[in-house]
């Protein structure tokens, strides 16, 4: 019995050191070896300070930018409280957020028909990209608020608009962040 007892605590002992420390280890050397932008959250810096990630959303409000989905992460693309609303489609406190959303994008842009994904938050809250008809429908805003022609910003769109992972994944989105910086790299708010 003693020696079984003794067999057991060394056995858990080994396995713990083994796989609770060293392959976590390894695994995390190997990925910053290999991988190191992904492996520290895809991070973006502008003059040497981090301004966001490319893999979580954040929000923008001035209308000289590209707006994100909307979030129910915490107060808001908070990565430490990662959810959607759980809300189910007949709601009212979701009907009357979605209807209030809808009235300001119809007053913004009022002969387009709006994209589901600007009245929509993703599952978990914290979706970095829109769809390219999204960042279609709010570049009118954009140009008139930076002084920019219409065409100048839909280059910026198209450049930011990545397609479908190995050409059948996925949808295709614009990085919302990666794009407000490039706008702010080409023309500042007036």
């Amino acid at each position: 019995m003693k020696k079984n007892l003794l067999v057991a605590l060394w056995f858990t002992l080994v396995t713990t050191v083994m796989f609770g420390v060293l392959y976590p280890l390894a695994i995390t050397g190997l990925a910053q070896v290999l991988f190191p932008r992904r492996a520290n959250g895809q991070l973006i810096q502008k003059n040497g300070k981090i301004v966001g990630s490319t893999i979580i959303g954040q929000s923008f409000t001035g209308p000289g930018y590209f707006h994100s989905r909307p979030s129910f992460a915490g107060t808001g693309y908070d990565a430490t409280s990662s959810s959607g609303s759980n809300l189910g489609p007949t709601n009212k406190a979701l009907l009357e957020r979605v209807q209030g959303d809808v009235q300001k994008l119809q007053a913004e842009n009022p002969n387009a028909a709006i994209p589901i994904d600007l009245v929509t938050s993703s599952g978990s809250g914290l979706d970095p990209e829109i769809s390219p008809a999204a960042a279609e429908f709010q570049l009118p805003r954009v140009a008139r608020e930076r002084g920019m022609t219409e065409q100048e910003v839909r280059t910026l769109v198209e450049k930011h608009t990545k397609g479908r992972d190995l050409g059948f994944l996925g949808e295709p989105r614009v990085n919302v962040l990666e794009l407000n910086l490039d706008l702010d790299s080409v023309h500042h708010l007036r």
